[in-house]
């Protein structure tokens, strides 16, 4: 009998586990929380994308496969690791008539992605502040703009597709801030030029990105970012500062604009909190992998931003490996030099656009830094120094900083750099689950 592949994430590293699990002859099921596939990458406006519609007609046939199951609305909340039990809510995550069932598949494959970074600033936690994500979330899946005159900052080349996202749907976008000086970005991507060759399609990118600015007079601004947000019911104004490479603030160089919002990202965190809960290793943070996607526990494989942040080409590159290995297939050559050579372009994006050690210069003491629990940086920095309550799990538990409603899917890394590192807890509930969610049923694997 064919072996039972569950991809947990359909993004473009879950959907091409699929696709190469299913041409090695397994049966595969898919769950993502979202109702459509295809993740954050592949999101697309509730008109049609005529331009990608060839992409997403692929990805229903794929989906529609004789041994493909797909199920939308279904969350993992828990990883048995003695039964290799997965248990599943499918439903909307909102609704009250979730059903509760369970998995127990012979290979799992775990493209569970990332979310932004997004690091504090005074005034970040007022409305109106978006990370860079959400504003394209928002502008893509709703045709929504964030706000009538938008600033978008942070780091990294995602900044200039969420411009282009607030633009399509009338926002004014006042400026798009890098905060890596040129120097740094430029050293990035020109060494060993010769390799770019293999990534073509990320210079038409760029190229189309730049037109689209220049079109709407948007100005690109390098080694600037924000560093504080003003306003009592919103935000009503940022003020930006140009910043050295280590991103500290040059004084007398800031600049205030008006808006009536502003998006921030400053690159992504892997969201690995399944891969913890079925005991796979981290390095770094992110998901530990070999040659062929399996993690440290048998039978687990993993791809895409979990293990590294490289995006969608390169988390593709690394779900048609794992796909294939989970399905019990010897990748192809072919495959492990694709994925060898998505990486490389990926390690140089974290060269070219890295988030500079000084940021922390831009806080004040009581600058928020746990949204949830409205942790400021002053209570943290005293409570880290404290020798009477060292450790992370004791700094969690004296300032509340990551135990609010995200469970430090927003904060931890700050929190963790901040206070010189923390580890991950194992929490057998992963994502979260109502009381009578919990006391329910389980209504088993279904056939």
């Amino acid at each position: 009998m064919s072996r039972h592949v569950v991809v947990v994430g359909a993004g473009p590293a879950g959907l091409a586990a699929v696709e190469h699990a299913l041409r090695a002859g397994a049966r595969v099921t898919v769950l993502d929380q979202a109702e459509t596939p295809g993740g954050q990458y592949h999101r697309r406006s509730l008109a049609a994308d005529s331009a990608r519609q060839p992409e997403f007609d692929r990805h229903r046939r794929l989906l529609a496969h004789p041994r493909c199951r797909w199920w939308p609305g279904s969350t993992v909340w828990a990883f048995d690791r003695v039964e290799n039990r997965l248990h599943v809510l499918r439903g909307q995550a909102d609704g009250s008539g979730r059903r509760r069932l369970t998995l127990v598949p012979d290979a799992l494959v775990l493209a569970t992605g990332a979310h932004d970074r997004t690091l504090p600033f005074p005034g970040w936690e007022l409305p109106g502040v978006y990370t860079a994500g959400a504003a394209q979330a928002l502008a893509k899946g709703e045709r929504v703009a964030i706000g009538q005159r938008v600033l978008v900052a942070g780091a990294g080349p995602f900044l200039l597709p969420v411009a282009e996202s607030l633009l399509a749907v009338g926002a004014e976008v006042v400026a798009v801030l890098e905060a890596n000086p040129a120097a740094t970005v430029r050293k990035g991507w020109s060494a060993r030029p010769w390799r770019l060759a293999a990534h073509a399609g990320k210079a038409g990118e760029l190229a189309r990105y730049a037109a689209t600015l220049a079109r709407h007079r948007v100005p690109y601004r390098l080694g600037r970012t924000v560093i504080e947000a003003r306003g009592t019911d919103r935000v009503r104004e940022v003020v930006t500062a140009k910043v050295r490479a280590d991103w500290s603030v040059v004084p007398g160089t800031e600049r205030t604009y008006e808006v009536d919002a502003v998006c921030v990202g400053h690159g992504f965190v892997p969201q690995p909190e399944l891969a913890v809960a079925a005991g796979c290793v981290l390095d770094g943070g992110f998901v530990r992998v070999d040659g062929t996607q399996r993690t440290t526990v048998d039978g687990v494989f993993a791809a895409g931003e979990i293990t590294g942040i490289g995006g969608a080409i390169t988390a593709a590159a690394e779900g048609a490996v794992a796909g294939c290995a989970a399905a019990g297939g010897e990748p192809a050559p072919a495959l492990i030099r694709a994925r060898d050579r998505a990486r490389t372009f990926a390690e140089r994006l974290a060269t070219a656009h890295p988030i500079g050690s000084a940021w922390r210069g831009w806080l004040r003491e009581d600058t928020i830094v746990c949204r949830c629990e409205e942790t400021t940086y002053g209570e943290l920095t005293r409570a880290a120094g404290d020798a009477v309550r060292p450790g992370s799990h004791a700094l969690k538990l004296g300032t509340r900083a990551g135990l609010g409603p995200c469970q430090g899917r927003m904060c931890g890394p700050t929190v963790s750099e901040l206070c010189g590192g923390a580890e991950r807890h194992h929490r057998p509930v992963v994502q979260p689950i109502r009381l009578g969610e919990l006391a329910a049923r389980t209504e088993g694997e279904p056939e």
